[in-house]
């Protein structure tokens, strides 16, 4: 089952260069145009979650991957309060509301979460 986990953790670095955010006129945003910082930590972490994987630490391993997907849902948190303080010299609430909404959230995440489940779910059989 470590190849399964494998293929988790390439999903969750590969996705980290796939489009995450959509931001009209910019265009498309992955995690490093997002922040370089949680991009490092998404790369730090995978690479923890990879010493797990290689050293058959089941553990260490699931650590990680919720690590991980506490990562990605504070990064969509924070790109949500992000878009809404951007906008947020508008005189009129609605006006707020409406702008923030333009910054959509693409298919990487998809890719980003469906990995760290992989990586936390699977279940290692090499007993030694």
């Amino acid at each position: 089952m470590k190849n399964i986990q494998l293929i988790g953790l390439i999903m969750v670095v590969a996705g980290s260069f796939l489009p995450l955010v959509h931001v009209p006129v910019i265009g498309n945003w992955n995690y490093w145009k997002i922040d370089h910082y949680l991009a490092v930590t998404c790369w730090v972490l995978s690479a923890g979650a990879l010493f797990g994987i290689v050293n058959n630490s089941g553990k260490m391993t699931k650590i990680f991957g919720i690590l991980l997907i506490l990562l990605f849902l504070f990064t969509l948190f924070a790109v949500k309060v992000q878009a809404a303080e951007y906008f947020s010299f508008m005189p009129f609430k609605s006006w707020q509301n409406k702008l923030a909404g333009i910054v959509k959230i693409k298919w990487g995440w998809i890719v980003e979460f469906l990995g760290a489940f992989i990586i936390i779910f699977t279940k290692n059989n090499n007993k030694l």
